[in-house]
């Protein structure tokens, strides 16, 4: 058999199944030109920087134009309105396939726009594989070998188009079957759609029953095993099943009849019946099994992973660094306590973030997404939350928990909140403290004041003025959505201006907020109208590629869209006080908050005494600002930052053993460092000696000394990265793409 040539392929959709469709092509030289269309910008990026496609486009007809193979590979339910798209622009001998896990809608949303007599190059096909995780980033080149691909040629199909998209699937290494279209929905609704609607279904049971963690926590294999499956895209799934309602529909009621059948035998104590039925399953299972001939695929979870990186390099390129976390956090939260429905764009999709959109949906809120950093939030009102089954688990996200406390105190149930064992070791008093004072009941944990976090209900809340003894925009906003429930008018006073962020989104739901110097008050009793939010991308993930460009030779970065907003400007000034070429082009207002392009050139750095002023605004960022005053001529003092010593790990402390190891002379204070720089001036001298950094699992650690290797002399190694995911998801990609290659391993 010779294998399929074509002169240009187009997708119409590049999720699991179409990016790893393409990574075949590419890999197998099946095409001359790959073009690709979404709707989303960010995935056809990718899909440039992966190189999965060579061309791009936000309309599908302009990517079909030219091309002999067409595949569509977006959800089924797009299929008429795509197809109406790309009508007049396709070849008129384009061969058309699609790989949809439904068949019959497909051919009736073709016929609607072709008309009865349809393409001779349309060949409907599904593969049979896929896997939990989504999108571009997603594909794998092997993700079909040793899988299934079922066509349903029509009476009109040309043999010669069904013989190439046979050989075109074959070349990817799966097993290629024709059946009918009817046929085909009939089957799948068994073997594929009822089971995904069961594995939902069961989750979301056993979710929604009081003692769902120790359900979760205890549960064996075969539970895992089983539901899996619900871990699949909810969107694509409800497609799937409204499309081909009646064969889900006969197949959930013969299993229903099935599952009748067995409660009967258990009830009424026929042990041989349920044995023979039990019995007959497993003959059955392992008879399939051997007759598929086939490993099932399994998703694997590293409990750790490392950084390897090679000393050297510089950075370039423009960079689109992903969304605000502490926007994104607000966003869910003023989203769901808003009349009416939100729409957020550039939400982060990293770890934290989810967490708090977890909390709102175990509390009742319905919540689409976040797919592509698009995530639609029903609003229910400051009055329409529901208690949750269970405990609220927060990850590793202490801003999840502290606001969260907040808005939990004014709410007429009980809740408990919970995290990782790292979240679960960090102080809560600090906002504890407050919301006691306006009326709250909080019991947190040991004489440190730790989570879990027990927080009752029904506890009518009191405007108060409050004090911080120390700058903290967590604890400042945690009153602040209290206080929207609070009689009265309830104002904070800061030591120090921190991030504005909560006050800012509060005003762009409607919400009147006063701010008078240093004090910001909210008056209970309001209301939250829902809106449009774009998340910019995060200055606290960017300030990595801005020290990284100002401490390597030959580097020009520029970081687009990332807000700006003066309560996180810190490390802006921090750098330019250290000598650094930064620059700020396009500035704009997006969602409320400041944006620009941030430009940043390789910069000869002084050591400085780091103003006090600036530490709350660039507390999270001085991880990374250590790496750079240890390229920095001269001595870097640090003072007021006692804070970092209470964060995911003691960042004093951590990075001051990471920078030892790696031959650099520092010295950490209670509250901060003291770093003797080894640049020189005018020259690029190697600053780091290679080595093993335990990162602590502290996502910030590994991506400071990821960057610390552009100086480095030998090869640096950084343990426990897999939490370089909670704010950073695609860290390694941008990297990749600006020229620092890491390697990751398991």
């Amino acid at each position: 058999m010779g294998q399929p040539r074509f002169e240009k392929v187009a997708f119409i959709g590049l999720g699991l199944i179409g990016s790893s469709l393409a990574r075949v092509i590419r890999e197998r030289q099946l095409a001359g030109c790959i073009a690709a269309s979404s709707r989303s910008q960010t995935t056809l990026d990718q899909a440039l920087t992966l190189g999965v496609a060579d061309e791009v486009h936000r309309d599908p007809a302009d990517a079909v134009r030219g091309a002999d193979l067409v595949v569509l590979a977006m959800p089924v339910c797009a299929t008429e309105a795509v197809l109406t798209a790309i009508r007049l622009a396709l070849k008129p001998d384009a061969i058309i396939t699609d790989v949809g896990s439904t068949k019959g809608n497909v051919v009736e949303a073709a016929k609607a726009v072709f008309g009865e007599q349809l393409p001779a190059g349309f060949v409907p096909g599904h593969p049979i594989a896929g896997g939990e995780k989504t999108g571009v980033t997603a594909g794998k080149v092997d993700l079909f070998a040793h899988h299934k691909v079922i066509l349903t040629p029509l009476e009109s199909s040309d043999p010669e188009a069904v013989r190439r998209v046979r050989e075109l699937w074959q070349a990817a290494g799966a097993e290629v079957l024709e059946m009918p279209v009817d046929r085909h929905d009939a089957i799948l609704a068994r073997t594929s759609h009822l089971p995904h609607l069961l594995a939902f279904a069961l989750v979301e049971q056993l979710a929604a029953a009081s003692d769902n963690l120790d359900i979760f926590r205890y549960a064996a294999g075969g539970f895992r095993d089983f539901t899996r499956i619900a871990a699949s895209d909810p969107l694509m799934w409800h497609d799937i099943f409204m499309a081909n309602k009646t064969a889900v529909l006969d197949a959930l009621d013969g299993f229903t009849q099935q599952a009748a059948a067995l409660r009967e035998r258990i009830v009424s104590g026929d042990s041989s019946g349920l044995l023979g039925v039990l019995g007959r399953a497993q003959a059955a299972r392992e008879h399939f099994t051997h007759m598929l001939a086939k490993t099932p695929y399994m998703e694997t979870t590293s409990v750790s992973q490392q950084f390897t990186l090679n000393g050297g390099g510089s950075l370039r390129g423009r960079l689109h660094i992903p969304g605000d976390k502490s926007v994104s956090h607000r966003s869910i939260m003023l989203g769901a306590l808003a009349e009416g429905v939100t729409q957020v764009s550039g939400f982060l999709e990293g770890e934290d973030a989810l967490a708090t959109l977890q909390a709102f949906r175990d509390m009742g809120v319905v919540i689409e997404g976040p797919k592509n950093g698009n995530v639609t939030i029903h609003g229910v009102g400051l009055n329409g939350l529901k208690a949750p089954a269970g405990a609220l688990y927060m990850g590793n996200s202490g801003t999840s928990m502290r606001l969260l406390s907040g808005i939990l105190s004014a709410q007429s149930f009980d809740t408990v909140l919970t995290g990782d064992p790292s979240l679960t070791k960090r102080p809560m008093e600090r906002i504890a403290k407050p919301l006691r004072l306006m009326g709250a009941h909080i019991q947190s944990t040991g004489e440190r004041g730790t989570p879990p976090l027990s927080i009752k209900g029904n506890q009518p809340l009191t405007a108060i003025h409050y004090d911080l003894p120390m700058a903290s925009a967590q604890v400042k906003s945690g009153i602040l959505l209290a206080a929207l429930w609070a009689k009265g008018t309830t104002s904070v006073s800061e030591p120090e201006p921190t991030r504005d962020h909560t006050e800012r989104m509060l005003q762009a739901f409607g919400y009147p907020v006063s701010v008078n110097g240093n004090i910001v008050s909210v008056t209970g009793g309001g209301t939250l109208t829902a809106t449009r939010i774009q998340v910019p991308a995060d200055i606290s993930s960017a300030a990595f590629f801005m020290v990284g460009a100002a401490i390597s030779p030959n580097s020009d970065v520029t970081l687009l869209q990332v807000g700006i907003n003066p309560t996180r400007t810190g490390v802006i000034e921090i750098l330019r006080q250290m000598g650094a070429d930064i620059q700020l082009e396009n500035e704009a207002m997006a969602g409320g908050e400041p944006v620009a392009d941030i430009r940043i050139r390789s910069s000869q750095l002084k050591g400085i005494n780091i103003p006090e002023d600036q530490v709350p605004l660039a507390i999270d960022e001085f991880p990374v600002l250590f790496i750079a005053a240890a390229c920095a001529q001269g001595r870097t003092v640090l003072t007021g930052a006692e804070e970092l010593r209470v964060k995911e790990s003691d960042r004093i402390q951590v990075m001051a053993d990471g920078l030892h190891l790696l031959g650099i002379d520092c010295t950490p204070t209670p509250d901060g460092m003291i770093i003797e720089g080894k640049g020189q001036p005018d020259s690029w001298p190697e600053v780091f000696a290679g080595g093993q950094i335990e990162s602590h699992h502290d996502h910030r650690i590994a991506m400071s000394f990821t960057m610390a290797s552009l100086r480095s002399s030998q090869p640096i190694h950084i343990m426990g990265t897999e939490t370089v995911a909670t704010s950073f998801p695609n860290f390694t990609l941008l990297c990749q793409q600006a020229g620092l290659p890491i390697q990751v391993t398991e």
